[in-house]
């Protein structure tokens, strides 16, 4: 079985391609690719790496018949396109659906709910890790001690400053770590925010702390299914305040 044939205006695309802007060369790509085309079968006929081209098509989805005519072409499923993640995926509900009834369980705790409140309002919620700022040691205090109850007795975490041009940023790494109670922390380059116009005086010597927990996808997970669990939210209205 043949791959779909191309109109006439993109051979004719194909045939200058060496003059083509990368734009130009992108949109070859992708139209090869709606086609139904493989990524092997576009390689042979425009100059391209494979990972480039992928990059290109990254949005693109093939329909139904498109896979059959792929497979039934190349007798197995190279071309085809893998859903990767899913296994991932279904990790994650397992955990989300986990942390729900834990939460459930749970919210007489008053730390637990502390813990989980204080996370909705001032933790990360837009990329996959545990992690807090805040110029309150007494909220990241609360905050360490919430994951070693509720996410990981023995946690690892990094801190990063940010300060304003003028403080000591040794004295400050020492203040942080004495008083959060961690022992010799790693500590990430420190963020120094130049002076400004002078309207605004530096009221924070030792500035402003973030602590992300290492390795804490699942925990995140965990978090985000907790705060929806507290909150009186479904999955579905916790995902628009990134749950």
């Amino acid at each position: 079985m043949m791959r779909p044939p191309a109109p006439l205006e993109l051979l004719a695309e194909i045939e200058r391609w060496a003059a083509l802007s990368r734009w130009e060369r992108a949109e070859v790509g992708r139209a090869l690719r709606r086609l139904g085309w493989t990524y092997g079968e576009i390689c042979k006929v425009i100059a391209v790496p494979k990972g480039t081209l992928a990059g290109w098509c990254s949005e693109i989805r093939l329909t139904d018949e498109q896979v059959a005519a792929i497979s039934a072409r190349s007798a197995s499923r190279r071309g085809v396109p893998r859903d990767t993640q899913r296994k991932r995926r279904e990790q994650i509900e397992g955990i989300r659906s986990d942390a729900r009834e834990f939460a459930s369980s749970h919210l007489d705790d008053p730390l637990f709910v502390a813990g989980t409140v204080l996370y909705w309002g001032e933790g990360a919620k837009t990329r996959p890790r545990l992690a807090i700022a805040n110029a309150d040691a007494a909220a990241l205090r609360l905050f360490i001690r919430w994951v070693r109850s509720f996410h990981q007795p023995h946690p690892q975490f990094v801190l990063s400053l940010h300060l304003h041009e003028g403080n000591d940023d040794e004295a400050a790494r020492l203040w942080w770590a004495e008083t959060l109670g961690l022992h010799h922390p790693d500590f990430t380059r420190t963020f120094l925010k130049p002076r400004g116009t002078g309207h605004r005086k530096n009221r924070l010597p030792y500035g402003v702390c973030r602590i992300v927990l290492r390795r804490s996808a699942d925990a995140w997970h965990t978090t985000m299914a907790w705060i929806a669990v507290v909150a009186g939210l479904t999955e579905s209205d916790g995902d628009g305040a990134g749950c």
